[in-house]
């Protein structure tokens, strides 16, 4: 890890002579300055005047299977049309973009198929150049049902693998037999599907590895405990990676602090807090009954201060807090401006003040929802006993 030296309103005299002198540099190995520092000194430094503080943001983050993961995907959750996506998805393979995130659920596969078939076709961009995650549903998460849905994605995708392959959500909703159709009971509730457990989808996702169907796997919407679980139980492949709601307001400190004991990334989705969802509920803490609103981010005075100082939009701003923390970030849009000006993360940095600044920011709250309708689409899957998300 690299960090810089930062000594205003110390002088670098002050501490000068507890370093070696090769190392005065700018930029200089965290571990080595550790070495030859005098620990008293760097605590007392570190205290008063930001001595060490970390200022890179990866372009891409390396996962347990050894490949590299980019630290800005384009997620296509809720685009309206099939159109207004294809365009949206042309539009940021051109910009640079180089990670894709959809799922079996948003049902727009498909249209992502038929945009990298002509990259392809047209040389534009490889196969091997992109990293694709897509997702396995509620329907879907049953040990009889996972290879059924993988090979339907690949199809729709019409590809040979995905990078990465998700578990949507812990929970299970039982089928009809064609394995797609949901059972709901007589007042039209989902009935869920407890007839196999998380570890006995995890053991059937590792073999889907080891057929070659997916590069890596991992999880999405579930719980610190359930990480540990999964990690414990895993044969051979331990998730590589796990997507959830996360930004400067949610910040999830305890669950990233989970997966990194567990060497597993971590993925944002909402990392602006969602400004176009089309419900909107909040946060709940954990316990309580009150739903704890989340302020809109992009016009956030601290986001809108810090973005002016550095002549950037609040959604850059929000997007770089993340990623400086080794957060990986999906920033959904259909607007060429705004997928252009997302994917311009590098060449700036947010110094030690902005990233305490928008840490505080954190509303101190776990357990929330990001305001999907449970209710009205998937009622009932509220019931199935490992179901995290409120709603």
């Amino acid at each position: 890890m690299k960090c810089a030296i930062w000594c205003a309103p110390c002088t670098p005299s002050r501490y000068i002579k507890y370093l070696n002198p090769a190392s005065w540099i700018l930029w200089l190995d965290f571990d080595t300055a550790l070495s030859e520092i005098n620990t008293t000194y760097v605590f007392f430094a570190a205290k008063n005047c930001n001595f060490l503080h970390n200022f890179n943001m990866k372009t891409s983050l390396k996962l347990n299977n050894g490949s590299e993961m980019p630290m800005v995907g384009y997620g296509m959750w809720q685009s309206d049309t099939p159109e207004e996506l294809e365009s949206a998805l042309n539009t940021a393979l051109a910009v640079g973009y180089r990670h894709f995130d959809t799922a079996w659920g948003y049902r727009n596969e498909d249209v992502f198929g038929r945009v990298l078939k002509k990259w392809f076709a047209e040389g534009k961009v490889k196969r091997e150049e992109l990293f694709i995650v897509t997702k396995l549903p509620p329907t879907g998460n049953h040990p009889d049902r996972i290879e059924l849905y993988l090979l339907d994605s690949l199809k729709a995708l019409q590809l040979d693998y995905v990078d990465l392959y998700l578990i949507h959500n812990p929970a299970t909703i039982k089928t009809q037999p064609d394995g797609f159709t949901p059972v709901r009971d007589a007042n039209g509730r989902i009935v869920v599907d407890t007839s196999a457990t998380l570890e006995q989808s995890w053991w059937k996702l590792e073999e889907q590895v080891t057929l070659g169907r997916c590069k890596a796997i991992g999880l999405s919407n579930f719980s610190p405990e359930q990480v540990i679980r999964i990690c414990k139980c895993a044969k051979s492949i331990k998730p590589a990676n796990h997507q959830v709601e996360l930004n400067a307001s949610y910040p999830r400190k305890e669950l990233r602090k989970v997966c990194a004991a567990n060497g597993v990334t971590v993925t944002a989705f909402a990392p602006l807090g969602s400004p176009g969802r089309k419900i909107y509920k909040g946060y709940t803490a954990t316990g309580a009954d009150s739903i704890v609103p989340i302020p809109p981010l992009l016009t956030d005075p601290v986001v809108t201060r810090i973005a002016g100082k550095h002549g950037k939009t609040p959604a850059q701003v929000l997007l770089r807090f993340l990623g400086q923390l080794d957060i990986i970030t999906l920033a959904k849009s259909v607007n060429a401006d705004r997928i252009k000006s997302n994917f311009a993360l590098t060449g700036w940095e947010l110094d030690s003040q902005d990233m305490a600044d928008l840490d505080g920011l954190d509303l101190k709250v776990e357990g929330g929802t990001w305001g999907f309708d449970w209710k009205n689409a998937l009622g009932g899957i509220e019931d199935h006993p490992e179901f995290q998300l409120a709603g």
